[in-house]
């Protein structure tokens, strides 16, 4: 196929975390708000005045300093994170709004908290408390949070408007996202699709890591070239399979996946689409926040939530996936000492196969790749077996 317009420019937004368009909304007067976790609503770091960064740390090396400080047993996304910070690559931050999810990532943003690490004196960490379950008191609990720990603080600091028209225009911008990342990601599921799982994620981290506003236009351009691309004549991919998991903003990860054979078709992890690009309905009767604080739970699949039956929707919600996009498999990664997908990922590699006869890989991988060969020969395994599966269906 022809390369996809502007995805060269994505990659290299996506090299540095303070990237071209970050300068360019900070140089208009705008305050970066960084973020960690889904927990973290967007939509409210992108009231007018601001805007959210996912905060991401790509080409990290070894994180030797911040190993000091967290020990080598924790995720290394966390500890790269806090390397990046000690580094000065987030200096352009005027906030950074935490939650207390993920017990490492929380670690990190207390580092910034209690340190120095930030070299921005207008600078300020925020901690938001997220509850463990899906219910009425959850959302009540939640939005009091966000109210007190979110908007609250942006107002006082930085004189944010956070009315509710305020908060109902950064939606709106928000669902024209949502619908442009929906309709692009629906060309996946072609039997011969058009965009790569590789392109798809360049796609969706540029609209994590990059100013709303000035990236809506580059992707709704990206959307049109879409219209006319033409797949190439042979696929060249073998099997198609869906990538869940935890955090994983590598697109090179994807990249390994498909060049061995394995089109990457849907994305269920913590920096993918599904879920994370729903439009947020506000419904009769209820406020902005209100709606935020129900849509940010309601449509979340994190394992952090551990009640029997929200562990039953994940898996069932993944199977979906795989009808719906056509997969022939899964592949399941946690980052190395991620305290929850360690567990979901080893309970997925059994329940999935058992349960719903999916193929299913399990893969535990550290945020830095270096370990390109064995993974390389994991997936190829896992391919052969999917073929090998085919073959005796077909006899």
């Amino acid at each position: 196929m022809r390369d996809l317009k502007h995805l060269i420019e994505f990659d290299d937004l996506l090299q540095e975390a303070n990237n071209e368009l970050v300068q360019q909304a900070k140089n208009e007067g705008k305050r970066a708000l960084g973020y960690t976790c889904y927990f973290m609503p967007e939509v409210l770091l992108d009231l007018p005045g601001c805007f959210s960064v996912r905060l991401r740390a790509p080409r990290s090396t070894s994180p030797d300093i911040a190993t000091y400080y967290m020990s080598n047993r924790t995720c290394m996304y966390g500890r790269c994170l806090l390397e990046r910070a000690l580094e000065g690559g987030y200096n352009f931050l005027d906030a950074q709004m935490a939650t207390e999810t993920c017990t490492v990532t929380c670690r990190f943003q207390e580092h910034l908290q209690m340190m120095d690490v930030i070299q921005n004196p207008d600078f300020f960490t925020e901690f938001t408390d997220v509850p463990f379950k899906k219910n009425k008191n959850s959302i009540d609990h939640y939005e009091t949070q966000l109210q007190a720990h979110v908007l609250n603080p942006l107002k006082e600091h930085f004189g944010i408007d956070t009315s509710d028209e305020a908060i109902m225009k950064a939606i709106e911008e928000h669902n024209e996202l949502c619908r442009l990342i929906t309709e692009i990601g629906e060309y996946r599921k072609k039997e011969n699709p058009v965009i790569t799982g590789y392109e798809f994620q360049l796609i969706m981290l540029v609209s994590l890591c990059c100013p709303k506003y000035l990236i809506i236009p580059k992707i709704k351009e990206v959307l049109e070239d879409l219209k006319t691309r033409v797949p190439d004549e042979k696929n060249p991919y073998r099997v198609r399979v869906v990538l869940a998991g935890s955090e994983n903003d590598d697109p090179d990860f994807t990249k390994l996946i498909e060049e061995c054979g394995a089109l990457v078709v849907a994305d269920r992890h913590c920096y993918g689409s599904l879920p994370g690009r729903e439009e947020i309905e506000v419904r009769e009767g209820e406020t902005p926040l209100r709606a935020v604080a129900r849509h940010y739970l309601e449509n979340n699949e994190c394992c952090r939530f551990m009640e029997q039956h929200t562990m039953r929707e994940r898996k069932d919600y993944i199977a979906n996936l795989v009808d719906e996009y056509k997969a022939d498999g899964i592949i399941v990664e946690s980052m190395k000492f991620c305290e929850y997908w360690s567990y979901e990922r080893t309970i997925d590699t059994l329940i999935f196969p058992k349960n719903f006869g999916v193929p299913t890989c399990s893969i535990e991988k550290e945020y830095v790749n270096n370990a390109v060969g064995q993974l390389r020969t994991r997936f190829q395994a896992f391919i052969e077996s999917i073929e090998l599966k085919k073959l005796n269906a077909g006899k």
